[in-house]
């Protein structure tokens, strides 16, 4: 897992410099996803299981704002890595400065309207009867401490396109293990309940900013800044907004979803049924974590090659990338299709002197998270396709077909599907709603990353090798 320098990333072989930058990105998002996994373990046996169902309720809200640090940070590093790439110091320096700039002043104006509107946000994205009050104490607390973690995804995008990933691997795991350990004291030791379960997530994200920023001052980062690359150039945030856009857009219709899901659910089946969903939305986060490393750790390798006009590399990075992505799902699903209902257990408490509604929500949990996880987890094997098709295009800086096809699985099939089937097919029509988007959504991402292989890189590769003849035939 040795970090590699932005000169590597244009001459190492692929197939070991993709395992180089996505082990590190899938170790660090194993032990984020673990984190989140073993949180709400820890949240449904010693609260309960509503309470997993109130953090649920809250996370679209919080991971949004954070996300628009993320979609900068990602934005960014796809200008970051090209410019790298063509040895443009200048460009990739202000384009850092202008991310760190750019993402304080939309989050924080993010969570002052956040804390504004709190009552209307909670009850909208499923937060009714029993949860609500568990939510609100939760989404307060964690709020105040979104904008450092909008920082801390904007810096990792961009400790990434320097090709560092070791350091952004360690960014993840420091907070990931101080919210666990402090999930412990302040919920079990200390008893503090939901606040405990707050303020462990919200110190978790300093720790992270805290390493960030030691990255930055060190050493270690290429990117060395003064004040003056701080200073807003609308020019270079119309770039990072127009491809950090698809990263955001991503998490825009993600959140809609939570908002759909939790309140179609809740309606179909009460505060046990957002439960079910939560669990299976923790898994989700967790079991794909090796898909997501691998998609990472191919965003910098494509952007530098291409910024290089390596485009042979290009092209071996995305089919090597696809290969393995496909093969870590594959493992996934095998595990997740034998093992649901051991899975589902695990976010169930069976402390002594429950009440006859925590009992009656633990069965009904447990009785109805195996077939549905099942269900939603159907078509992961072909789900690579879909992931690495749509990161190229926004590594290469290619904004509207990154947008389109982010957009594609979640906004324009799963969304009509679970205002669909659902009024024909109940619960059911909620979980099969799941395989038929991706399905779907992989053959559309698959038909335009193969046109776009064919005429951009082949063309572009021709031109560079033959300028002349092109300039003649033309």
């Amino acid at each position: 897992m040795a970090n590699v320098s932005a000169e590597q990333l244009g001459s190492e072989p692929i197939s070991s410099l993709l395992v180089k930058q996505a082990l590190p990105a899938s170790v660090g998002i194993l032990v984020m996803s673990l984190n989140v996994l073993v949180d709400s373990i820890f949240v449904g046996n010693w609260i309960g299981s509503i309470a997993i169902a109130a953090i649920n309720v809250v996370l679209p809200v919080s991971f949004f704002i954070g996300a628009l640090g993320m979609s900068i940070g990602i934005g960014g590093a796809s200008i970051i890595s090209r410019a790298l790439g063509a040895n443009n110091k200048e460009k990739a320096l202000r384009t850092f400065g202008n991310q760190i700039s750019f993402t304080l002043l939309v989050t924080i104006i993010m969570v002052v309207l956040g804390l504004t509107y709190v009552d209307s946000l909670i009850p909208a994205f499923g937060g009714k009867g029993s949860i609500f009050e568990m939510a609100k104490i939760y989404y307060v607390i964690v709020l105040y401490g979104v904008p450092l973690l909008a920082l801390n995804m904007m810096g990792n995008a961009v400790i990434r396109a320097e090709g560092k990933p070791k350091f952004a691997m360690i960014a993840m795991i420091i907070p990931s293990i101080g919210n666990l350990v402090m999930d412990y004291l302040f919920i079990n030791v200390l008893d503090y309940g939901m606040e405990g379960a707050a303020w462990a997530t919200t110190i978790s994200y300093f720790l992270c900013f805290s390493y960030i920023l030691y990255f930055f001052l060190s050493k270690h980062s290429e990117l060395k800044l003064n004040v003056q690359y701080l200073k807003i150039r609308f020019s270079i945030l119309k770039e990072i907004s127009s491809l950090g856009f698809v990263t955001l857009s991503r998490q825009a219709v993600v959140s809609i979803i939570y908002l759909l899901m939790n309140n179609i659910l809740f309606n179909l089946g009460g505060e046990a049924m957002v439960a079910v969903y939560a669990i299976i939305g923790r898994m989700l986060m967790f079991a794909l974590f090796p898909v997501f490393g691998v998609t990472q750790g191919f965003l910098p390798i494509a952007g530098f090659n291409y910024g290089a006009g390596k485009y042979d590399r290009v092209k071996e990075a995305i089919f090597t990338a696809i290969k393995y992505a496909a093969l870590l799902a594959t493992i996934v699903f095998t595990g997740l299709m034998i093992f649901p209902e051991a899975i589902a257990g695990l976010f169930l408490s069976n402390k002594p002197g429950m009440s006859a509604v925590e009992l009656a929500t633990n069965k009904f949990v447990l009785e109805n998270t195996p077939s549905a996880m099942r269900w939603v987890f159907a078509a992961t094997p072909i789900i690579a396709l879909q992931l690495i098709g749509a990161a190229y295009f926004q590594a290469i800086g290619k904004a509207v077909p990154a947008l389109l096809l982010t957009l594609c699985r979640q906004g324009f099939f799963f969304i009509p599907l679970i205002l669909i089937l659902p009024n024909y097919l109940g619960e059911l029509g909620v979980w099969i709603s799941f395989p038929i988007a991706d399905v779907l959504a992989t053959i559309v991402t698959g038909y335009f990353l193969r046109k776009e292989i064919n005429r951009t890189l082949v063309s572009e590769k021709s031109y560079k090798t033959k300028p002349n003849q092109i300039k003649n035939h033309t």
